[in-house]
């Protein structure tokens, strides 16, 4: 497993183009694989997410089972000059391996929070349909309700702790979110025409582009801290991605020590 950084050129127009694209980027991503990872959900899968930060900066993270070549990203929206040197790959899996269940960490993870509903006007018998979670607290929720599966839980905020103004705060009676250490940021509304044409002849078309369908999703990005639960399903997560789109800048969390 290797995780790789990429600092986007932001000032270059094909940098632009690709970070209004997610299918375009999705494309990208995949071509810096001379074999594709498989995808039958057996075994880990290739992860990508964008991260912002001051000064205009936006890096791209992958998670891959094989090292990415990013030199065709480095022409189109990165520094040319720098070569190789403009991205940076390290040792993912001597990272996970030194993962300990109960283990305290800070999280970050961008994804795609779903439910499924089934309207009052649909036919009685129908199946549900996925829909957006698009509220702060249901989108927390989510995140909640599949921790448990995905091996770790959200570390909880402690009574009594300071708001930052100096007054101490009773959770209880604050929105669920205050209730964990967790901030939820960046909530996006994604909408965009998934076309072929511009992979024709490209292995990304694997990702099953059809010509004209309109995909929609809702991206979060949640901020936090947890504890490491169960080590095996933990490790999981962080190489098959947590939920849906992952195809499209979603499912891929990262870790830091807790300061």
């Amino acid at each position: 497993m290797y995780l790789t950084r990429f600092r986007v050129n932001t000032a270059r127009s094909g940098a632009r183009a690709l970070l209004a694209s997610p299918q375009r980027l999705h494309g990208a991503v995949d071509m810096a694989f001379p074999e594709p990872a498989a995808r039958d959900g057996n075994g880990p899968r290739v992860l990508w997410r964008l991260d912002e930060a001051p000064a205009n900066r936006v890096d791209l993270l992958i998670s891959s089972p094989g090292r990415p070549d990013l030199t065709h990203l480095a022409e189109q929206a990165g520094w040319p000059i720098l070569g190789a040197q403009g991205w940076t790959t390290f040792a993912y899996a001597e990272f996970l391996d030194r993962l300990a269940a109960g283990g305290e960490w800070a999280f970050r993870l961008t994804a795609n929070p779903l439910h499924h509903i089934r309207r009052e006007t649909d036919p009685v018998g129908a199946p549900t349909k996925r829909a957006a979670h698009v509220t702060v607290e249901h989108q927390v929720g989510w995140l909640l309700k599949h921790q448990e599966r995905a091996g770790f839980h959200v570390l909880p905020r402690e009574t009594g702790a300071d708001d930052g103004g100096g007054q101490d705060t009773d959770t209880k009676a604050l929105p669920v979110q205050w209730h964990y250490q967790l901030v939820v940021h960046d909530r996006t509304a994604v909408r965009f025409q998934r076309r072929g044409e511009h992979l024709a002849g490209q292995r990304g078309a694997r990702s099953g582009a059809g010509t004209g369908t309109d995909v929609r999703f809702t991206r979060v990005t949640f901020d936090g801290r947890l504890r490491i639960t169960d080590l095996a399903a933990f490790r999981r997560t962080l190489t098959h991605g947590m939920g849906k789109s992952k195809a499209y800048g979603c499912g891929l969390m990262t870790l830091a020590p807790v300061r």
